[in-house]
């Protein structure tokens, strides 16, 4: 980053740090991914549970091979050969572990936290269950509003998830949401978090670089 990118990447993330800590979320601003590593080891403890929501975003910093490193029990619903049985297990084991780490589709300026999911495990468990959640997001998750976040997710999310998924919607052939009503649609539940939920331990980190989508 040049020196008129990190002050804008600072200013927004310390912004939208202001506001969710407003709104009763334990925020802070880090500019780079190396400290955001680093900071999570102390929640990574052995024999612990931690659930992962899917994200690209985590999975870009490397947190479940701290957390395998660290002897935590992984709750990973995305990990290879797993029957769809097993795999309903672990979505649910995510909403009662010790601790949950996600990213989110956006974060606005004035402090809330906003997800669509398919299955809906990852709103559920940043709502309510896990004893500790974290979420880490991107300088570029920020978005002035509501209406900006459901624009980044029509235009830039959905259709980017959904081509890493391999599904078959129209927003793969046209780059943007078309309000699909297929069986393989992935956009299903839409979350806002205006607070923190009233009996979480929630944690959200924002990170000064561009993770994610």
């Amino acid at each position: 980053m040049n020196s008129v990118e990190t002050w804008h990447a600072e200013t927004l993330g310390n912004s939208a740090v202001a506001a969710l800590n407003r709104n009763g979320f334990s925020a802070q601003y880090y500019p780079t991914r190396q400290q955001v590593s680093a900071i999570m080891e102390q929640w990574l403890v052995k024999g612990a549970s931690v659930g992962f929501g899917g994200s690209m975003t985590v999975r870009d910093l490397g947190i479940q091979e701290r957390a395998a490193e660290a002897g935590c029990e992984i709750l990973d619903h995305n990990a290879p050969g797993l029957e769809p049985d097993a795999r309903k297990t672990i979505l649910r084991r995510q909403l009662t572990c010790d601790l949950f780490i996600s990213s989110s589709n956006a974060i606005t300026l004035d402090g809330e936290i906003v997800n669509v999911d398919g299955t809906g495990n990852r709103v559920a468990a940043l709502t309510f269950g896990p004893k500790k959640t974290v979420v880490i997001a991107g300088i570029n998750k920020i978005v002035r509003n509501l209406d900006e976040a459901y624009a980044r997710i029509e235009t830039f999310a959905s259709p980017m998830n959904n081509k890493r998924l391999d599904r078959a919607n129209p927003c793969v052939k046209t780059g943007i949401c078309m309000d699909c009503k297929l069986e393989t649609r992935i956009c299903r539940i839409y979350s806002v978090l205006r607070m923190r939920p009233s009996m979480s331990d929630f944690s959200v980190i924002i990170v000064g670089e561009s993770l994610g989508y």
